[in-house]
C-alpha cells in the first residue's frame, strides 16, 4: 500500500472519537508493536515502508461500524478479525484479501 493511502487510514482514525487502538507489524523482523491511541504522530512514526499490516482494535459495535465505514471509503485491503480489523501493507504471494464493505 502506499504512503498516500497509509496517510487517508491515519488522517480519518483520528478524526474518531474514541480513536481506536492500532497496532502494527513489522514485515522485515516480524516486530508487533504494542497496542496505541494516537493515529496523527505515533502512526506515521518511521514511515509505511516496513508496515506488513495494522490491526486496528474495536470496543463497541458502534465502534466496529465506524472503523467499518471509515475503511470501506478509504477503500483498503481489510480483513475482519474477532476483535476489530486488519489492514495489509503487504499481501503474501497467493494471498486472497477483501476490501472492507459497509
Amino acid at each position: 500500500m502506499n504512503n498516500t493511502k497509509w496517510d487517508e487510514l491515519r488522517l480519518a482514525m483520528y478524526e474518531l472519537e474514541p480513536a481506536p487502538a492500532w497496532r502494527t507489524k513489522c514485515w522485515e523482523n516480524g516486530f508487533v508493536t504494542p497496542w496505541d491511541r494516537e493515529w496523527y504522530y505515533h502512526f506515521r512514526e518511521g514511515g509505511y515502508e516496513l508496515t506488513e499490516w495494522v490491526e486496528i482494535r474495536t470496543e463497541s459495535n458502534e465502534q466496529r461500524h465506524s472503523v467499518l465505514s471509515v475503511l470501506d471509503r478509504v477503500h483498503v485491503p481489510t480483513e475482519e478479525i474477532s476483535d476489530g480489523f486488519r489492514v495489509y501493507g503487504y499481501i503474501q504471494p497467493g494471498q486472497q484479501i477483501e476490501y472492507a464493505k459497509l
